[in-house]
């Protein structure tokens, strides 16, 4: 597991929290860093799902299928519990009550206002962080109140195009790494050539990667919002279903 620090001035440069406010998340005050991480790590992002394995599927209403693969192994925690509201049929007929173009869509929340939501466990709960899963287009994540320990049903998705990086108000890597945090070398040109927003690494819990349906999340995103982020018109998911994969 890795914790990447982002200090306070990224935070500042972004605004607000993920839970209900606009603009993208702060993750509090921290300002530890970590040694540079100089050599290539391994990425499952784009690992394809096996079959037979489950995966989640989520049908959006005027939309169409999003189909994501999960990793246990990496995240299990959270996938346990996305698993586990799935089943419950918690998802079925929530709105992506926050979008923002070239960030995120963001759902899970009962309350359609990102004020609420649950775990299995009933309480909030610790998801971490891994460093085999970043945050690329398509990624899917817990959404949080600044540590990955406040992870409840709310998630979201990476809908940036493939080839637009969104640094959190900075400009490159370099400055990532001047303000603390530390990107390696086949993470940044796996950014570079699948799109992202590699300044949320280390602070929100990854647990899925879009894998099929692409085209769908970025059609989410080109929604029309309110000045809260908040589609004018619902988008809904009528399911978020959890089946094994066939292959196709």
């Amino acid at each position: 597991m890795k914790n990447i620090k982002i200090i306070a001035l990224i935070a500042a440069a972004s605004v607000a929290l993920f839970t209900g406010c606009k603009g993208t998340p702060d993750r509090g005050n921290d300002s530890e860093t970590t040694a540079p991480a100089a050599e290539n790590v391994e990425i499952h992002n784009f690992i394809m799902p096996e079959v037979g394995e489950k995966i989640a599927v989520i049908n959006v209403k005027d939309f169409g299928t999003i189909k994501i693969k999960l990793f246990p192994e990496d995240a299990e925690k959270g996938v346990e519990n996305f698993i586990g509201l799935a089943e419950r049929e918690y998802y079925d007929e929530l709105i992506f009550h926050r979008i923002i173009p070239n960030f995120m869509n963001q759902g899970g929340d009962p309350k359609g206002n990102g004020t609420g939501g649950k775990s299995i466990w009933g309480e909030k709960f610790e998801g971490g962080t891994d460093e085999n899963l970043y945050h690329f287009s398509g990624a899917v994540a817990y959404a949080n109140s600044g540590a990955t320990s406040t992870n409840g049903s709310q998630f979201y998705i990476v809908n940036t195009p493939e080839d637009y990086v969104y640094y959190g108000g900075l400009s490159s890597f370099e400055e990532l790494e001047a303000y603390g945090t530390y990107v390696a070398p086949n993470v940044q040109e796996a950014y570079l050539q699948h799109g992202g927003v590699p300044f949320l690494d280390g602070g929100y819990t990854v647990f899925g990667q879009v894998f099929e349906g692409m085209d769908v999340v970025r059609a989410m995103a080109q929604v029309e919002t309110d000045e809260n982020d908040k589609p004018l018109t619902q988008v809904m998911m009528e399911s978020v279903e959890i089946v094994e994969y066939t292959g196709e």
